[in-house]
């Protein structure tokens, strides 16, 4: 697997306007923390019209940040391993932020009543994932 290490300038200004939104920092901190998610489920847990959702998701994929596979019915969107390590440097700065902490919540509370797509896949591959709550203290 290739890391991003650095970038040139062009490179950067479109990595940094990706995440120029907050509604794409939501989503890619769902994604981050969860290592998949389909629009579906990122419309259920933000309260984003699918529309919304899609755009943003394109935006961030268009970027480079995001790749994409498709299981079954659904798309599921992942980061592009290339830029774990510079998704994780900005993850570490916005850990405590009550919005993403409660988006975290959100996913809990969904995917232990069984109503995400991601939580059926995981039925289906018998990886039952419920993430700790502690950590979202």
């Amino acid at each position: 697997m290739i890391r991003i290490k650095t970038f040139d300038l062009k490179k950067g200004i479109e990595l940094f306007n990706a995440l120029n939104d907050e509604a794409r920092i939501r989503i890619m901190n769902l994604i981050f923390h969860h290592q998949e998610m389909c629009i579906s489920d990122l419309e259920l847990i933000l309260d984003f019209t699918q529309t919304k959702t899609s755009r943003h998701l394109g935006f961030l994929k268009n970027a480079g940040i995001l790749k994409s596979k498709k299981v079954d019915q659904w798309v599921y969107y992942f980061l592009n391993p290339t830029f774990i390590d510079f998704v994780t440097q900005i993850m570490a700065f916005l850990e405590k932020d009550p919005t993403l902490l409660n988006d975290l919540k959100e996913y809990n509370a969904l995917y232990s009543n069984n109503e995400l797509a991601i939580r059926r896949l995981h039925n289906k591959q018998n990886k039952y994932r419920l993430p700790s709550l502690n950590s979202l203290k």
